[in-house]
This record gives structure tokens, sequence and C-alpha cells, in this order.
């Protein structure tokens, strides 16, 4: 790898790994209290309080527009719970463009407080503004939740030799979210009414919630680490469960659950549903041991939950260009290949600029 890694052009989506480690190097957590701060893969901060640890998590909406209030609660929450937590606060800080109808601001703050009641959470404040140069609303959060500290989970802590687990299917909140915002463009490629209304119900059943299922794993006992599949598709979270752990990664194709709504919005507009947006779907790792009491836990709560792959032992070589994608391997037909690498999620590459 040469070059200045600033040099390059950014495009709509999460910022690189490899250009985030090198900003988040030079932070530093020199603040004792600080048990876990940033790191690639890692979506929450941990702050010691004693006998509690304050789990801190913040997050925008970026691609919806559509229930964007219920959809920022959602995705804040599903980190909290990811990490072992259980999410109580959250603020909001909600951007409108000028000339919006105040009853936009009205429709937000509802699915705000629609979401909250749903999960228990309590709004504790935020911000809003009329903003210049917006397109659209644009809201980002932060929500605050607790734990024991026994009970917190790291995405750094997965082990080799542990089992991969994922949870309900893949691209769940992608596929929702483009036949809400992409009717016409889904119509021409071919779908009907009925398979665009079936995509779009997936938004709540099963939903993009990973709560419930965070809660039902933990209290098993036998997780070593959990991370919840959002931007960047199951891909882009299994690399980064990798980078965190510093493990390599193998996973089976045929046992990842793609559901048929998703994989027609895929097949209609020529996405991949492995780098499409996916919450909803939760990566969980843990001790062969305990796999199958996990497993039932779930599926006894009504939550699909397969064995996909295996953390595996990842040995570093020396010198500069050794590209840590090198570490995923994916299983097709019983052949084993590089998992597929995506430069941003399918969903930016859809509604990108250059696209």
């Amino acid at each position: 790898m040469t070059g200045d890694l600033t040099d390059r052009r950014l495009r709509a989506g999460k910022l690189p790994p490899d250009l985030l480690a090198s900003f988040l190097g030079e932070l530093g957590t020199p603040e004792k209290r600080i048990l876990l701060g940033p790191g690639v893969g890692e979506d929450a901060a941990f702050i010691s309080f004693g006998s509690t640890t304050l789990i801190a998590k913040s997050d925008p909406i970026t691609f919806a527009t559509d229930r964007i209030g219920w959809y920022a609660i959602q995705v804040n929450a599903n980190d909290i719970a990811a990490s072992g937590g259980t999410p109580k606060w959250f603020l909001a800080t909600l951007l409108l463009p000028e000339n919006e109808p105040a009853s936009t601001a009205k429709e937000i703050f509802g699915q705000l407080h629609r979401a909250a009641q749903e999960l228990g959470i309590t709004l504790i404040g935020g911000h809003t503004e009329v903003t210049v140069g917006l397109p659209r609303p644009i809201i980002a959060g932060t929500m605050l939740g607790e734990a024991a500290p026994s009970e917190t989970v790291s995405t750094s802590t997965a082990a080799p030799g542990d089992d991969v687990i994922l949870t309900t299917g893949i691209a769940i909140e992608g596929t929702a979210i483009i036949a809400r915002e992409s009717k016409s463009q889904l119509t021409g490629a071919g779908l009907s009414e009925t398979e665009i209304e079936d995509a779009a119900a997936l938004l709540d059943s099963p939903g993009i919630s990973i709560v419930s299922a965070a809660r039902i794993a933990g209290a098993t006992g036998h997780v070593t680490a959990m991370h919840d599949a959002t931007e960047g598709g199951l891909a882009g979270a299994l690399e980064e469960l990798a980078l965190a752990s510093n493990t390599g990664i193998t996973v089976d194709a045929a046992r990842v659950t793609v559901l048929p709504e998703t994989q027609k919005v895929c097949d209609a507009l020529d996405l991949d549903p492995w780098g499409l947006i996916a919450s909803g779907a939760l990566l969980i790792t843990n001790r062969p041991a305990g796999t199958q009491d996990i497993i039932t836990a779930l599926s006894d709560n009504g939550i699909p939950a397969s064995v996909i792959g295996a953390v595996t032992e990842y040995e570093t070589e020396s010198g500069p260009n050794q590209d840590p994608h090198d570490r995923l391997q994916r299983i097709v037909d019983g052949i084993a290949g590089p998992l597929p690498r995506f430069d941003r999620d399918e969903i930016a590459r859809l509604y990108g600029a250059d696209n």
C-alpha cells in the first residue's frame, strides 16, 4: 500500500477501515474510566461507573427518508444491546431543510416517541435545527445504556475456535428501505406491487431490532462477542469482527439465510445481499460447547439462528503489503475462496451520485 491515505476521494458510506484506523490511532483514550474506546469494528464505548458500566453509542440515519425517527432509536439501541447492555436513554439531533413543513418535525418527534415506547427508552434531550443546504431531513442520535461490568461484550473478544452464529437473515433493512424508497424503480425492474409491499413489510416483520436476540443470547452465558450487521452488510460486519479481534473468519455461504423478498429486490436491481445494509441480523461468537444452548434459547423465543462459520487464527505476514481482507474466507459449493469485498454498502452504490 503506497501513497497518502488522505489523498483519496470519499464516496457515500462508511469511511474505509484502513482510513478510519489511521485517524483513530491518533486519538488515544487517556481517561482511566474508559474501558472501551474507539476502534474499527467497535460500535459503542464503555465507561466505568463502579458497579455499573455506561455504554454509549452514536449513529445517524442517512439512507432512509421514511420513519427516520423510528429508525434512529432502533439502530442505536441495537448496538447497546450487542454490547451486552440495556438501552435506556436517547438524545436526538434533528436537522431539517429550509422551508420544510413544521408537520415533518411533528411526525419525526412522533416516530421517536413511538419507538422509545416500544423499547422502554426515555428521550432525554438533543437538538433541532433548520439547516441550509440539506436536501431532506437528517437525524443523528446518541443512545446511552448500562450493564453490569461482567455482562459487557465487545467485538474484539471473539477468539479462534469460536462458532459464528447469525440470526434471522441478511439485508433485511436494505430490502425494506429500497422497497419503501424506490418503488417505481422496482416496478420498472419487473417486481409486482405485492412483491414490493412484502419487501417493505420486512421493516416490521421480522424487523430490524436485535435487542431481544442479544439479550437472549447473552443470558446463556456462552457469548464471547456480538456484532450488529449494519452498513456494509454481512461482509462488512464479518470484516469488522475479524479486524477488531485480530482473527480470521471462514463462513459457509449455504448456511446464510437470504429471505426470498431480499433475493427478489437484489436480483431486480443487480445488488449483492452480502454487501447490503443488514440491521436485523446479529452476529454472535461463542465456544462450540455453548452453540446449541444459544440457538435453542433464540428458537424458543421465535428467533431463527444458525451456525454459519467459525473464527480462525490469523497470522500476519511481515511487510507492509499484506491485505487484511485475506483473513476472510467464504465457502461456496464446498470450495473456499475470498469473502466478497465491497468498497461501500450496496445501498450507497444504488443511491450514490456516481451510480
